[in-house]
Protein backbone atom coordinates (compact mmCIF):
# COMPACT_ATOMS: atom_id res chain seq x y z
CA UNK A 1 0.00 0.00 0.00
CA UNK A 2 1.51 3.28 -0.98
CA UNK A 3 0.00 6.64 0.66
CA UNK A 4 0.57 10.17 -0.24
CA UNK A 5 -0.72 12.87 2.19
CA UNK A 6 -1.07 16.78 0.95
CA UNK A 7 -2.80 19.49 2.26
CA UNK A 8 -0.26 21.04 4.33
CA UNK A 9 0.53 24.51 4.46
CA UNK A 10 1.30 27.96 6.46
CA UNK A 11 -1.64 29.52 8.12
CA UNK A 12 -2.34 31.74 11.13
CA UNK A 13 -3.74 30.84 14.45
CA UNK A 14 -7.24 30.07 14.38
CA UNK A 15 -7.11 28.65 11.19
CA UNK A 16 -8.06 25.22 9.33
CA UNK A 17 -6.78 23.15 7.54
CA UNK A 18 -7.66 19.61 5.73
CA UNK A 19 -5.44 17.29 5.27
CA UNK A 20 -5.87 14.50 2.96
CA UNK A 21 -4.08 11.02 2.59
CA UNK A 22 -5.18 8.86 -0.91
CA UNK A 23 -3.83 5.04 -0.63
CA UNK A 24 -3.15 3.02 -3.84
CA UNK A 25 -2.35 -0.84 -3.82
CA UNK A 26 -4.68 -1.61 -2.05
CA UNK A 27 -8.53 -0.67 -0.36
CA UNK A 28 -8.43 0.84 3.00
CA UNK A 29 -12.06 -0.43 3.57
CA UNK A 30 -10.44 -2.97 6.45
CA UNK A 31 -7.62 -1.28 7.65
CA UNK A 32 -6.87 1.39 10.41
CA UNK A 33 -6.01 4.84 9.38
CA UNK A 34 -4.16 7.16 11.65
CA UNK A 35 -2.39 10.58 11.87
CA UNK A 36 0.73 11.08 13.72
CA UNK A 37 2.89 14.25 13.75
CA UNK A 38 6.39 15.06 14.21
CA UNK A 39 7.01 18.82 15.37
CA UNK A 40 11.01 19.60 15.35
CA UNK A 41 12.81 17.92 17.88
CA UNK A 42 10.14 15.72 19.33
CA UNK A 43 8.70 12.65 18.96
CA UNK A 44 6.68 11.56 16.65
CA UNK A 45 2.95 11.82 18.09
CA UNK A 46 -0.17 10.67 17.87
CA UNK A 47 -2.94 12.96 16.67
CA UNK A 48 -6.08 10.54 15.20
CA UNK A 49 -7.19 7.31 14.36
CA UNK A 50 -10.19 5.44 12.65
CA UNK A 51 -10.42 1.93 12.45
CA UNK A 52 -12.19 0.28 9.82
CA UNK A 53 -15.76 0.33 10.91
CA UNK A 54 -15.47 3.99 11.68
CA UNK A 55 -14.68 4.38 15.14
CA UNK A 56 -12.51 7.12 15.81
CA UNK A 57 -10.02 8.18 18.72
CA UNK A 58 -8.43 11.74 19.34
CA UNK A 59 -4.83 12.60 21.33
CA UNK A 60 -6.56 14.95 24.16
CA UNK A 61 -4.15 17.62 22.59
CA UNK A 62 -6.53 18.21 19.46
CA UNK A 63 -9.67 16.79 20.77
CA UNK A 64 -12.64 19.20 19.78
CA UNK A 65 -10.53 20.59 17.18
CA UNK A 66 -9.88 17.95 14.44
CA UNK A 67 -11.63 15.11 13.18
CA UNK A 68 -10.73 12.39 11.47
CA UNK A 69 -13.05 10.97 8.86
CA UNK A 70 -12.56 8.25 5.60
CA UNK A 71 -14.38 7.37 2.30
CA UNK A 72 -13.88 3.46 1.70
CA UNK A 73 -14.86 4.37 -2.22
CA UNK A 74 -12.26 6.99 -2.40
CA UNK A 75 -9.46 5.24 -0.52
CA UNK A 76 -8.84 8.46 1.29
CA UNK A 77 -8.69 9.38 4.75
CA UNK A 78 -9.02 12.90 6.12
CA UNK A 79 -8.06 15.07 9.06
CA UNK A 80 -9.07 18.32 9.17
CA UNK A 81 -7.96 20.57 11.85
CA UNK A 82 -10.28 23.61 13.20
CA UNK A 83 -8.56 26.14 15.41
CA UNK A 84 -5.26 25.69 14.40
CA UNK A 85 -2.87 26.79 17.39
CA UNK A 86 1.16 27.32 17.05
CA UNK A 87 1.77 24.19 18.79
CA UNK A 88 0.05 21.93 16.12
CA UNK A 89 3.09 23.05 13.77
CA UNK A 90 4.53 19.76 12.66
CA UNK A 91 4.89 17.12 9.81
CA UNK A 92 1.63 15.27 9.68
CA UNK A 93 2.03 11.47 8.71
CA UNK A 94 -0.81 9.29 7.27
CA UNK A 95 -0.20 5.36 8.51
CA UNK A 96 -2.16 2.28 8.00
CA UNK A 97 -2.68 -0.97 9.93
CA UNK A 98 -3.69 -3.89 8.01
CA UNK A 99 -5.52 -5.49 10.92
CA UNK A 100 -7.85 -2.71 11.22
CA UNK A 101 -7.73 -2.26 14.80
CA UNK A 102 -4.20 -0.38 15.75
CA UNK A 103 -4.61 2.32 18.35
CA UNK A 104 -2.54 5.18 19.28
CA UNK A 105 0.99 3.35 18.83
CA UNK A 106 2.72 3.75 16.13
CA UNK A 107 4.68 0.42 16.10
CA UNK A 108 1.25 -1.22 15.25
CA UNK A 109 1.27 0.62 11.86
CA UNK A 110 2.11 -1.31 8.93
CA UNK A 111 3.23 1.48 6.06
CA UNK A 112 3.55 5.32 6.36
CA UNK A 113 3.05 8.29 3.98
CA UNK A 114 5.28 10.71 3.56
CA UNK A 115 4.97 13.59 5.65
CA UNK A 116 3.26 16.97 5.00
CA UNK A 117 4.35 20.17 6.91
CA UNK A 118 1.58 22.47 9.02
CA UNK A 119 3.04 25.69 9.78
CA UNK A 120 0.94 27.38 12.08
CA UNK A 121 1.69 30.95 13.13
CA UNK A 122 0.95 33.33 15.91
Amino acid sequence: VQLQASGGGLVQAGDSLRLSCVASGDTISTYALAWFRQAPGKERAFVARISWSGKTNYADSVKGRFTISKDDTKNTVWLQMDSLKPEDTAVYYCVADVSGYAGADYDRYDYEGQGTLVTVSS
